[in-house]
């Protein structure tokens, strides 16, 4: 339960943070200057991989704890539906920190700041964090906790790395919305995990005393 409070301070610091530090917030400085360099020297042939892989994120993370779900009632495997609902409460609240944090701290996207950023398409919201990185890393971060095998664990943050580049590649974020987010994304299934082992042991506590009531 410590955990779970330390990991809120610490995303109520970091958002405060970055209310209060207008540099960041405006994109000056090397935030603007990464992102120009990594925009102005994409490849064009990689265009439709990159637009492909932004455009996936939705149905990938919606899919990973449905498919948990789907198979775990199936199987009657309480082991793998605890896992499932484990990953959309972590999806759940990266979700509401990422949507609520973004309205918070307002940052205009950087082609309404910068012209020869052309992104492709024009999204009206804020931008930082960014939502794919926020959802894709709340997933990656799930799995490897879930199933801590290389096998898993390097896929999922292959995966969440390439869309995070992909919103760089494309001009729709700066590279702190990414940093952020991934932050946000990785800390929220962390939380979900730790609510979930904690919720775990307080069953069993009870469990066991109720246990020991009887006898």
């Amino acid at each position: 339960m410590a955990k779970i409070i330390s990991y809120t301070k610490a995303c109520i610091s970091i958002i405060a943070l970055l209310l209060f530090n207008p540099n960041m917030v405006s994109g000056q400085g090397k935030d603007i200057t990464w992102l120009r360099s990594i925009y102005r020297d994409r490849n064009p042939s990689f265009d439709g991989t990159m637009k492909f892989l932004s455009d996936t994120y939705v149905p990938v993370n919606i899919a990973v704890p449905l498919g948990q779900l789907i198979c775990g009632y199936a199987r009657h495997d309480a082991r793998t539906i605890q896992r499932g609902w484990q990953t959309a409460g972590g999806l759940v609240i990266a979700a509401v920190l990422e949507e609520s944090s973004r309205y918070l701290i307002g940052r205009p996207r950087p082609y309404e700041t910068y012209p020869d950023i052309i992104p492709y398409k024009y999204d009206k919201d804020p931008s930082m964090p960014s939502g794919h990185t926020t959802i894709c890393f709340a997933t990656a971060t799930s799995l490897s906790l879930e199933y801590p095998k290389w096998y898993v664990i390097a896929p999922s943050y292959l995966y969440a790395c390439a869309v995070t580049y992909s919103r760089l590649y494309l001009g729709q974020h700066y590279p702190s919305d990414l940093f952020v987010g991934a932050l946000v994304g990785a800390g929220s299934s962390y939380l979900s995990y730790r609510g979930q082992k904690w919720l775990q042991h307080r069953k069993l506590k009870k469990q066991n005393a109720h246990t020991l009531n009887e006898h």
